[in-house]
């Protein structure tokens, strides 16, 4: 049965390609062109053509990745909608080796299937049956919950519909599972290792049935012999000698990988794309090894998501498509013995592994292969990495230097937390240390907020703090993307100004390249905290900082990172300069004034990054944007204006601005004193104005216009009733968090989404998007190749017209 055809590549082509060592894509691109498929060689084999249909002697798994707890009021319920905002691939020479190497590639706290205390083992058993029935993101952990209890194969599959085969060989890994929770370690023969980890079975798995430790466990298999051998990928099932070093792990005999005695570096990806932490990663690990190749390195690259252009098998000289686990990244160093390894660019994941990987390489101290030294973690070390996480070394460093940051604390008990509040004042931004993409970050505005925050949102204790700060209100948020060498030179990237006030995360918000409301002594400041930070945490490499700039024109540092941001991407496209590849070079021992990269670039141009946000994709959720991130992409607009490079940021991120009709304005209290400036810009653009009581009240008092609207539960015809009409064009609502917003403010929000009305949530979004409309209006959009930017001639050309055209309107 054909349930649907499409004549064009989709998003399985990747993963068939990286599963397969097929490159469907560029096979295509050749088609297109004029070729056949005998006429075009296998890159992989060299002898075959690509009319030789790919065969494989492995199996391959893949697991999406989801981000339900990023949206709260959506059930996490798998429907015929996609969902999920990213996937982990595995490959082993069995289904149970590449399905535990996939769950744990997933990187979400499974080392992985079973020997754990997963959560589901504590429902009761109609609980688990409902999880069974209804397919979920953590149905496969539900499967191993009832395994446990004692539930048949027969019964599983008559609640799932999972095929009774898979069932099966699961219910093998559980058997294997008691097995060696019967053992000891020490019980444990060659044998028993050699089976377990064919199986897929990690050490820290073991560690946890035998009731010892990840090290305890390495230590003893290493001692048995028992190590990994690496497969060559070679879409022929070993029929042709594959060239193409594309490599997997398997305990199953010989080793295909022969490495090299060349100077070579390990990069380390960042796993399946998440919120927080998505291709601008793999962005930076690609432009890592183009670069480091380019200046005679072998590059080898480690990931285990199938999404991305990293994991092509001609991007590094070597390719490990492996899980990104201590052990894992363990092996592969221990048989390639890399000079450098290089964890800056994968975002959070790799960050976790540094400390390990530090601790492993100062007790063995392994030499390279290319017998020039110890392998050693290139660019900014470990401790200062976390020395930049760990709020207490942090706030020490912060204090030695005299920056100054918003009052704040570190809570360790819910007294802590309200004695701190109380202290600085609310409202309050709180947050669990150690987080990417501000998970579960939430800003909190009297203490029965907070109460219900520790209670619902994180549990603190000593080993798991949360951080409390005070919210700047109206504060305007900066980022700082900066690049320093071992030499002690630091040069600024870009300043971006986000347009979005301080409280929306950075991921989600809008910003400008180079900044247009900061006064230079705000700038001054900014770049001389920036060098002091980076040469006090001794940076080699990507660092980024955060900085709020009050009304009053305060600066404050809210947070800095020595590691590449998802920013690098957008600053390297908007000056021009590809920061990861001159910091990949840094790493490498050499000098800013080397690269050639000595000053700060500030472009001509008007370079503008929006974020996308899914909301469509999970009904129930609000729109709001927050301190937690949401948005899983971005786009950028680019203009000699700042109002026209906003425009095209929109039209790119997908909202249809109208350049007529009506605005629907409801402003909460903290947002009020905005409302008058607003209205009138929209009336001045000839929009009309609709609000309901409150909104309407205040402007009318100020002599402006305003159509009245019903709020939704006041009677009929309401605001959701204009909006089914059509009677709306935009919408600019800020939530005032009350009850009845939660049920009117939400309801009118989901419409607006639902008839794809563009919705507001930011006063300062607001007022750019007026500014936008003005120019949409008045001035024609010109497109342009991004290199023709730069091209100085072709600015003053353009500049010229731009103000012609001005002068004539």
């Amino acid at each position: 049965m054909v349930i649907e055809m499409n004549p064009r590549v989709s998003r399985s082509s990747a993963l068939a390609s990286k599963a397969t060592g097929f490159p469907i894509a560029k096979m295509a691109a050749k088609l297109s062109v004029g070729y056949s498929l005998d006429q075009i060689p296998n890159d992989i084999t060299k002898k075959t053509p690509a009319s030789f249909e790919p065969s494989i002697d492995y199996v391959v798994t893949k697991i999406p990745r989801f981000a339900f707890e990023k949206f709260p009021g959506s059930l996490p319920t798998l429907t015929t909608q996609m969902k999920s905002v990213g996937e982990s691939m595995a490959l082993g020479r069995t289904f149970q080796e590449s399905f535990q190497k996939a769950v744990r590639s997933l990187e979400c706290g499974y080392s992985g299937w079973g020997c754990a205390q997963v959560a589901e083992l504590d429902w009761d058993l109609e609980h688990l049956k409902y999880n069974l029935r209804v397919p979920n993101p953590d149905r496969i952990h539900a499967i191993y919950a009832a395994m446990k209890k004692g539930m048949k194969v027969d019964e599983i599959h008559e609640l799932s519909f999972v095929d009774k085969w898979f069932l099966t060989q699961l219910k093998e890994l559980v058997d294997v599972e008691q097995y060696l929770m019967a053992k000891s370690l020490s019980h444990l023969t060659k044998d028993d290792f050699i089976e377990v980890k064919k199986r897929g079975y990690s050490d820290k798995q073991i560690a946890f049935a035998t009731k010892s430790t990840e090290k305890e466990v390495r230590s003893q298999r290493i001692s048995f012999g028992v190590t990994p051998s690496y497969k060559r990928v070679d879409t022929c099932a070993a029929e042709f000698e594959a060239n193409t070093p594309y490599m997997y792990s398997s305990y199953d005999a010989e080793c295909e990988s022969a490495p090299t005695k060349r100077k070579k570096v390990l990069i380390l990806g960042g796993g399946p794309n998440r919120i927080g932490q998505g291709i601008e990663f793999d962005y930076c690990c690609c432009h890592a090894s183009f670069s480091l190749q380019s200046a005679g390195y072998e590059t080898i690259m480690m990931n285990s998501n199938p999404e991305t252009v990293s994991t092509d098998y001609d991007t590094s000289d070597r390719l490990y498509f492996e899980p990104l686990t201590v052990e894992d990244v363990l092996n592969v160093i221990d048989l390639e013995r890399p000079d450098g390894i290089i964890v800056q660019f994968g975002g959070q994941t790799p960050l976790k592994l540094a400390l390990p990987i530090q601790q492993y390489l100062d007790k063995h101290k392994p030499l390279s292969a290319s017998g020039s030294g110890h392998v050693r973690i290139w660019g900014t070390s470990p401790d200062s990495i976390d020395a930049a996480e760990d709020r207490e070394r942090f706030n020490a460093i912060i204090k030695e230097l005299n920056i100054e940051q918003p009052k704040g604390g570190i809570a360790k008990s819910d007294a802590d937390a309200l004695a701190i509040a109380a202290d600085i004042g609310y409202p309050v931004v709180v947050r669990p240390s150690y987080v990417l993409g501000g998970r579960g970050m939430e800003i909190v505005y009297n203490d029965d907020k907070l109460v219900m925050y520790l209670k619902n949102a994180v549990a603190v204790d000593p080993e798991c703090p949360v951080l409390i700060d005070k919210y700047l209100s109206d504060a305007v948020e900066i980022d700082v993307d900066a690049l320093a060498d071992s030499h002690g030179n630091v040069v600024i990237g870009g300043v971006m100004e986000h347009i979005e006030q301080a409280g929306v995360h950075s991921g989600d918000s809008a910003c400008i390249l180079p900044t247009q409301t900061i006064s230079s002594s705000c700038l001054t400041t900014i770049h001389l905290w920036t060098t002091k930070l980076a040469k006090s945490l001794n940076v080699c490499g990507l660092m980024n900082c955060q900085y709020a700039i009050t009304m009053s024109g305060e600066v404050f540092l809210l947070e800095a990172n020595p590691r590449a941001s998802r920013t690098v991407p957008f600053v390297s496209k908007a000056i021009g300069h590809p920061l990861a590849k001159y910091a990949a070079l840094v790493m490498s021992g050499k000098s800013l004034n080397e690269i050639g990269f000595t000053k700060e670039v500030i472009p001509a141009h008007v370079a503008v990054k929006e974020a996308v946000l899914p909301f469509d994709k999970f009904p129930g959720c609000d729109v709001l944007l927050g301190p937690e991130m949401r948005s899983t992409g971005e786009v950028m607009g680019i203009d000699f204006l700042v109002a026209i490079a906003f425009a095209k940021a929109q039209i790119a991120a997908g909202q249809k601005l109208p350049l007529s009709g009506n605005v629907f304005l409801s402003l909460n209290d903290f947002t009020k004193s905005h409302l008058e400036r607003l209205a009138k810009a929209f009336l001045g653009l000839g929009f009309r104005i609709v609000s309901t009581s409150g909104t309407a009240h205040f402007l009318e008092l100020k002599g402006i216009t305003v159509d009245r609207v019903l709020k939704m539960h006041e009677g009929r015809p309401h605001a959701g009733d204009m909006l089914a009409n059509g009677q709306i064009q935009l919408m600019v609502i800020t939530s005032s968090g009350d009850s009845a917003d939660q049920i009117d403010g939400r309801q009118l929000r989901r419409m607006a989404l639902a008839y794809k009305i563009p919705i507001i949530t930011t006063v300062s979004g607001a007022l750019a998007t007026a500014d936008a409309i003005e120019k949409l209006k008045s001035c024609k959009v010109e497109v342009m190749a991004l290199q023709d930017f730069f091209n100085v001639e072709q600015q003053k050309d353009y500049s010229k017209n731009l103000q012609s055209a001005s002068s004539s309107l």
